[in-house]
């Protein structure tokens, strides 16, 4: 995002003093373009969704240096595969992410074909708003209603567990992002774990009934 902001309006580091963590594209936008002084109908924001899609490709090409991590996280993997194996579960992705943001880096590591619907930041800049959206997908694709309290939302933000309360739906935390186990719990966050190495715990976690 920062070199594609770059790219258009010149201007380096254009995200530096936002806290990017758990926001949505179009608030992390608006926000940079609001700090920056650059008008929201200036001509060159509709070229951003764009321009940040053939940076994030090239990223993703691109080897790591050393000091930086880009892969899946521990027990991502194995958790998908025993939750996507069962008939009584519909994994959903919501992100903040633009969706074909989201498609190009799920893809990359062979994530993206775990989930069968999913709700994206291309339409909303309040996170909150996407947990309606995605529970009304689920529906169309089973024919029946999502039940909220049956419904659990895994994230490593505080912005995820505000996401699952805002909507009734239960939450885990996972300290594998940029706030610790000790913060996530601080939120009240249903469960919280230090990463999802040990999966089917978690997955356990996922199937118990509502309290």
């Amino acid at each position: 995002m920062t070199a594609a902001f770059e790219e258009l309006f010149g201007i380096p580091n254009a995200f530096g003093r936002i806290a990017m963590p758990g926001r949505t594209d179009l608030w992390l936008l608006s926000h940079a373009l609001e700090s920056h002084g650059i008008a929201g109908d200036d001509p060159r924001v509709p070229h951003f969704h764009d321009a940040y899609l053939r940076q994030l490709a090239l990223e993703l090409d691109r080897s790591p240096p050393p000091d930086k991590y880009k892969g899946v996280l521990p027990g991502v993997r194995e958790l998908l595969e025993a939750a996507a194996a069962r008939s009584d579960v519909c994994l959903a992705l919501l992100t903040g992410n633009y969706e074909a943001g989201a498609r190009l880096k799920l893809e990359h590591f062979d994530l993206w074909r775990f989930f069968r619907c999913g709700a994206f930041g291309d339409s909303h800049s309040d996170r909150n708003e996407l947990l309606s959206t995605v529970t009304a997908l689920v529906k169309t694709l089973d024919g029946r209603g999502v039940d909220a309290a049956r419904t659990t939302v895994i994230g490593d933000t505080p912005h995820d567990v505000a996401v699952a309360k805002a909507g009734g739906a239960r939450s885990i935390a996972v300290a594998t992002g940029s706030h610790d186990v000790e913060a996530l719990r601080a939120t009240g966050a249903d469960y919280v774990f230090e990463n999802l190495s040990d999966a089917p715990a978690v997955l356990r976690v996922l199937l118990q009934p509502p309290a």
